[in-house]
């Protein structure tokens, strides 16, 4: 197999950021630390320049780019869909496509979520997750090979390159991507390593939905909302909301189904899995030693995985003071203003 195209999560540590994005080098690290992390592999930033190298689209980006620089509305979304259409036009070279499908084949032909690991995604900064996209339920190695180059195309979204202007990166894009086995959830959500509204140390602030975590970020459902203590994994605040449809495996990927009415007003996480999200949250972040946003789905045999962790950024120290953080407060400050797939 050709040295630099792909490699298992396993191997990856933060050195290996520059090559493989954020979040794959992050998950790497998880994985190091025996955080369970569903098992999966990572395509290179180096795959993703020889695919527009060998396409010849280095011209195309170039041109749409300098259309959408005076940050026009219109231009923006002009060159974001001429970026996307010369990309999906373009076939994966060989030795690119061929490096996937056999790592896909080794974690059994399952389904797996494909998620783009763009450079300086994740860090402590700012984040862009939110500006790239996420592909959940996916199988068959065709399926996979196309979300990855849908990854790829979404570096040029016009929330990323909105994003990006307004955050003045001078860095050439680049784009790596995560593949994971996917995890059946019965619940899903994201959790801070503090209060992300006061900035409180010593708590963690965790939001919850059945399923997969889409109807969250969606804004189809409004999540539970815990605030628990890491000291004594007292829960501090519990906002119970009525969650009427989550996103479960279906055919061709994730599909949106109502929830059972005598579901809908329970709390999805009970003080077993509250104290289990709390043991993990500590753990994670006392081995990167810095607060983290860490996105978790606890399977239905009750299995718990992280799917992802992140440095927190935008965390208020001073405003609201002492108030526990909201759905509202921690999703805006999880995954930004922008959209989230």
């Amino acid at each position: 197999m050709a040295a630099g195209l792909t490699r298992p999560l396993a191997e990856l540590r933060q050195g290996d950021a520059a090559s493989y994005g954020g979040k794959s080098a992050t998950l790497g690290e998880l994985i190091a630390a025996e955080i369970p992390v569903p098992p999966g592999f990572a395509v290179s930033c180096e795959a993703f320049r020889s695919f527009l190298s060998e396409a010849g689209l280095g011209g195309v980006i170039a041109h749409a780019m300098e259309r959408a620089s005076s940050g026009d509305v219109d231009a923006v979304n002009a060159a974001s869909h001429a970026i996307s259409e010369a990309m999906h036009s373009a076939p994966i070279p060989e030795a690119i496509r061929s490096e996937i499908v056999e790592r896909y084949a080794a974690l059994g032909d399952v389904p797996v979520a494909v998620r783009s690991s763009a450079l300086g995604e994740d860090s402590q900064e700012a984040t862009f997750a939110g500006q790239q996209e996420t592909y959940l339920w996916i199988s068959g190695a065709d399926h996979v090979c196309d979300s990855v180059r849908d990854c790829w195309s979404s570096l040029y979204s016009p929330p990323a390159i909105t994003y990006r202007a307004r955050f003045g990166s001078s860095e050439e894009p680049a784009m790596g991507v995560t593949v994971q086995v996917m995890v059946d959830a019965e619940v899903s959500g994201v959790m801070f390593t503090c209060n992300p509204v006061s900035g409180d140390p010593s708590m963690v602030a965790i939001n919850a939905s059945w399923g997969l975590g889409l109807a969250v970020v969606g804004g189809e459902v409004t999540p539970d909302d815990y605030l628990v203590s890491k000291v004594t994994r007292e829960v501090v605040r519990q906002q119970v909301s009525s969650k009427a449809v989550e996103y479960v495996p279906g055919e061709g990927g994730a599909v949106c189904v109502d929830v059972p009415e005598e579901r809908r007003e329970v709390a999805c996480l009970e003080e077993p899995a509250l104290a289990a999200l709390v043991d993990v949250a500590k753990r994670v972040e006392r081995y990167f030693g810095s607060r983290q946003d860490i996105e978790w789905a606890i399977a239905r045999d009750g299995e718990l995985f992280v799917v992802q962790s992140r440095p927190v950024t935008g965390v208020s120290k001073s405003e609201a003071e002492g108030k526990p953080a909201s759905a509202m407060s921690l999703l805006m400050s999880t995954f930004g203003a922008e959209k989230k797939q």
